[in-house]
């Protein structure tokens, strides 16, 4: 297996991107192959004591950023790490593709350069939400690869991220429920009314709706929604927790009184910390590609990439994109 990593994507990269990857190789005996500037990321590899033979460079001289025009960036930047990379991901000279870069980026060139599995109607960005007070991840999908949905586009949401569950967590028919306004069937517009008689008739372990406020204590496998409701959930809940987390510790730093309390319960404040941190569960796959591709966010560190990395693996392993294949032809008379 050979995972490959864009070595240029992200704010920290290629640092952060490299150390990474040493600390994954470390521990699978799988190739992981960096794209970007040779010589900067052997150089890095050398700085940081590399002594893993399972690390490879694939010297790319072009970058693609967040303010380059994606699809044009995508037509013009040949040499880029995304483009290169995605290319051998259908050329077959990798088995996956990892990338903290441009989410346009990615999401143009899964399209332009790999495609979409057949019958699949748009790929979508799905995102771990951590189970507040339990243990485990519940898998939400699309964040934002479509803001204009159809029903059909979240019953295939619902497939993907059943398929995708099932394989990376050797979960057997994950759970899967439609966010909504309401728990009740005939809760909400006309496209989630749609959305939910589908799932409830195709082959997903539908479970009903779930209102906003139960997602992070769920204890569904998979909840589906379309991609504007999903992106601005992801993205409120994390600006929520990272507002009380960051009031946490003001106060708790805030006088001696406070440091002391702060230092006699210093154990369960990380515990709560790590409840709130969605890099040990991986990165983000975009689902519906004809190959695995994986989204991390821009400022993601070391760690991050290292656990994108150790996820990529049973992803690649299990077939997760045959799966969602096979799942769609079964319920291609829902579409």
């Amino acid at each position: 297996m050979r995972i490959l990593l864009d070595g240029m994507g992200g704010d920290y990269s290629p640092v952060e991107v490299v150390k990474g990857a040493i600390k994954a190789a470390e521990e699978i005996k799988e190739t992981i192959a960096i794209i970007g500037p040779e010589k900067e990321i052997a150089r890095l590899l050398k700085k940081n004591s590399c002594k893993a033979d399972n690390i490879e460079i694939i010297n790319a001289t072009e970058v693609i950023t967040n303010c380059d025009a994606p699809a044009m960036a995508i037509k013009r930047k040949k040499d880029s790490t995304i483009v290169k990379g995605m290319r051998m991901l259908k050329d077959g000279e990798g088995d996956a593709f990892i990338s903290a870069g441009s989410t346009g980026a990615l999401l143009s060139g899964g399209l332009l350069i790999l495609g979409r599995i057949r019958g699949i109607k748009r790929p979508a960005i799905a995102a771990w939400v951590p189970k507040i007070g339990k243990s485990g991840t519940t898998l939400l999908l699309d964040c934002g690869a479509n803001v204009d949905s159809k029903p059909e586009y979240i019953l295939q949401n619902g497939i993907m991220g059943s398929m995708f569950v099932q394989g990376v967590k050797g979960i057997n028919d994950p759970s899967v429920g439609l966010l909504n306004i309401g728990a009740e069937p005939e809760k909400g517009d006309e496209l989630h009314k749609q959305a939910y008689d589908k799932l409830l008739n195709s082959s997903v372990n539908f479970a009903g709706n779930v209102e906003g406020r139960d997602v992070i204590t769920t204890d569904l496998d998979v909840i589906a929604t379309d991609g504007f409701s999903g992106n601005i959930f992801i993205k409120s809940s994390e600006g929520v927790a990272l507002a009380i987390m960051g009031r946490i510790k003001e106060k708790m730093t805030d006088g001696l009184a406070a440091k002391a309390g702060a230092l006699l319960s210093y154990t369960k404040l990380k515990e709560v910390k790590k409840e709130f941190n969605y890099s040990e569960a991986g990165a983000a796959p975009i689902l519906g590609l004809k190959a695995p591709v994986l989204k991390l966010h821009g400022n993601s560190k070391a760690r991050d990439f290292y656990y994108a990395i150790i996820q990529a693996v049973p992803y690649v392993e299990k077939q997760v994109t045959e799966m969602i294949t096979d799942a769609v032809n079964k319920n291609k008379k829902w579409f």
